[in-house]
């Protein structure tokens, strides 16, 4: 095991954040043949939780086989909320999964060891330097004690807040409007139903955004909401999810809490420097419309962890050398981000009567045919200006 209490003086790759998207670059980087060394500021990795724990099961199984240790709930079925309360079942084509995402991230972490990476815990990168030899020097905080370690590529995963590519002079900054808050607490409460992950919408449950229920097993829940900056009318998350709890859960019992940000936005245009990848949240490769990002990080850190070894390879490590990582994750999943990006932004402008009557209508189909695509199409019909701002999509 390389889980390591001091760090060496240079390595080919050094990955900014050991979250699924930073732990996945490096454990490609270090099966391509680099030497990695994969840091992570806080203590334990997973801790605290940044975000909800969902996934679909499809795409996880190229990165991992699922196993009972990380798998918390399988889920089949969903119910989306009408701020009426009138509930609309689907069943997704595929099943998914809630994560225990402390166990989750800690295994995407062995996995990048036994590929070869090293990790350092308790490890923040606080500066860089670019030599004259092409390299980079990054200034690293561990456990109490500075030291500096010298690098040919970085991979930044170091979360909406990164300030890596900043660094970099890449421009990361985004709009309050594009930047959801989110709270979750996780909590416990005999009236959880462990089959469906439930989706609430409507300007007095989560203005701008939604409000989720992602059961956990034994009557537990990851309960959270995430509303557009500028959505808020001047009250705080705080006072829309406990009234939300109030009144679905009262009496629950509150376990833990984690509050951030989640970006809602298509990809940066530029994700590449000399000397630089970003991905996951650094990156905004968030799912505009449903702010899901854990299997999207993973992906973008599997093609920069592969660009990254290539590079090495070639001994060149200059902003050209990584266009294949861009180019990459438009082609499989970018190109889609910027499409659901104006999804949301048509979806917003929904009114709360609109979402009533589009409950109404859905529920009025036979079950079969009660699919996210029909519920889109049905929202369209329903507000056939919309439908204008939207035809190049389809």
């Amino acid at each position: 095991m390389l889980w390591r209490k001091t760090v060496d003086v240079s390595y080919d790759v050094i990955v900014i954040g050991a979250g699924p998207s930073g732990s996945t670059a490096a454990r490609f980087a270090a099966e391509g043949g680099c030497k990695v060394l994969l840091v992570e500021r806080k203590r334990d990795i997973g801790i605290p939780v940044r975000c909800a724990e969902g996934v679909s099961e499809p795409p996880l199984k190229e990165f991992i086989d699922s196993h009972p240790s990380f798998i918390r709930n399988r889920i089949s079925e969903i119910r989306l909320f009408a701020p009426n309360d009138i509930a609309v079942v689907l069943t997704p084509v595929n099943s998914g999964y809630i994560l225990d995402r402390r166990v989750f991230d800690r295994e995407l972490a062995r996995l990048a060891i036994v590929n070869g990476a090293e990790v350092a815990t308790s490890c923040a990168a606080i500066g860089i330097k670019r030599l004259d030899n092409g390299t980079v020097d990054v200034k690293v905080l561990h456990r109490g004690s500075e030291t500096t370690v010298n690098c040919k590529i970085i991979i930044a995963a170091d979360g909406v807040e990164s300030r890596v590519g900043r660094w970099f002079g890449v421009k990361t900054v985004t709009t309050l409007h594009n930047t959801e808050g989110a709270l979750t607490y996780v909590l416990s409460h005999p009236e959880i139903d462990n089959r469906y992950c439930d989706f609430y919408f409507g300007t007095e449950v989560a203005p701008g955004g939604y409000l989720w229920v992602f059961p956990g097993g034994d009557h537990s829940a990851s309960v959270g909401i995430g509303c557009a900056g500028d959505c808020l009318r001047g009250k705080s998350l705080h006072e829309f999810l406990d009234r939300f709890i109030q009144r679905k859960y009262g009496g629950a019992k509150i376990l833990s809490e984690v509050a951030g940000g989640i970006p809602v936005q298509a990809t940066l245009k530029e994700i590449i420097a000399d000397n630089l990848m970003l991905v996951g949240d650094a990156a905004r490769q968030v799912n505009p419309m449903t702010g899901a990002g854990i299997i999207n990080g993973m992906i973008a850190g599997k093609i920069a962890g592969i660009t990254a070894s290539e590079s090495i390879k070639m001994r060149s490590w200059k902003k050209d050398d990584f266009r294949d990582y861009p180019k990459e994750w438009h082609q499989r999943i970018g190109s889609n981000h910027e499409k659901y990006f104006k999804m949301k932004e048509v979806v917003n402008k929904f009114s709360d009567e609109s979402l009533n009557q589009i409950a109404e209508t859905i529920n009025s189909l036979p079950e079969s045919k009660r699919t996210l695509r029909k519920v889109f199409m049905t929202a369209l019909i329903k507000h056939p200006l919309l439908l204008g701002e939207l035809r190049h999509l389809f």
